[in-house]
C-alpha cells in the first residue's frame, strides 16, 4: 500500500510540474497589438535581448542562425527607415537591415518595442559604411570624421518586423 501511495504522489508531482512548464512556455504574443513590416510571421520561440546577446557571443564570422527576438528599437535610419538598431543586454546593440531592401520601418519608431524574424550573424563593417550609417542617422560632420576603424557588429537581416502599436 505504501508503494502505491508513493507512486501516486510521485506521478501527481510529475504531472503538475509538466503542466506548469507547458503553461509557462506557451506565452503567446497577440500580433494584433503590433504593426507588421515585411513578411508576416508567427512569433514562436521569441528570445529576449539577454538570450540574443548570448547567441551572438557564440557566433564566429561566417556563422548564421535563424532566430526571432524581442527588444526595444534604439535608433532608426532617419532618411528612409531602411535600418534600425535593436537593444541587447549589457548596452550592446544589434544592427538590423531588411532583406533585399524589401521594406522599411517608420522613421519615428525609436523607443518602440519590436519583434524581428530573420538571420543573425557577426559582421565587420568598413569605415566607409560606418560613415554612411552615421550620416543617415543625422550625426554631425565632426562625429562622422571620428570614425577611423572598421567595427565588428552584431548584425541581423530581418524578413519581417512587428512593432508595438
Amino acid at each position: 500500500m505504501k508503494k502505491m501511495k508513493f507512486f501516486l504522489v510521485a506521478f501527481t508531482m510529475i504531472l503538475s510540474v509538466s503542466t506548469f512548464a507547458q503553461s509557462k512556455a506557451k506565452t503567446t504574443i497577440n500580433t494584433n497589438d503590433y504593426a507588421l513590416f515585411g513578411e508576416k510571421f508567427q512569433p514562436k520561440k521569441v528570445v529576449s535581448e539577454k538570450e540574443m546577446l548570448k547567441k551572438y557571443k557564440n557566433l564566429k564570422k561566417g556563422d548564421t542562425i535563424t532566430v526571432q527576438y524581442a527588444s526595444k528599437i534604439q535608433a532608426v535610419c532617419k532618411k528612409k527607415g531602411c535600418w534600425m538598431k535593436m537593444e541587447l543586454a549589457d548596452k550592446e546593440t544589434s544592427f538590423v537591415k531588411f532583406q533585399d531592401y524589401g521594406f522599411f520601418v517608420p522613421l519615428n519608431a525609436d523607443g518602440s518595442d519590436a519583434i524581428v524574424n530573420g538571420k543573425a550573424f557577426v559582421d565587420v563593417v568598413s569605415v566607409d559604411e560606418l560613415k554612411h550609417y552615421a550620416k543617415d542617422a543625422g550625426k554631425s560632420k565632426e562625429e562622422i570624421n571620428k570614425i577611423t576603424k572598421p567595427e565588428i557588429t552584431y548584425a541581423f537581416t530581418a524578413t519581417g518586423v512587428y512593432i508595438k502599436k
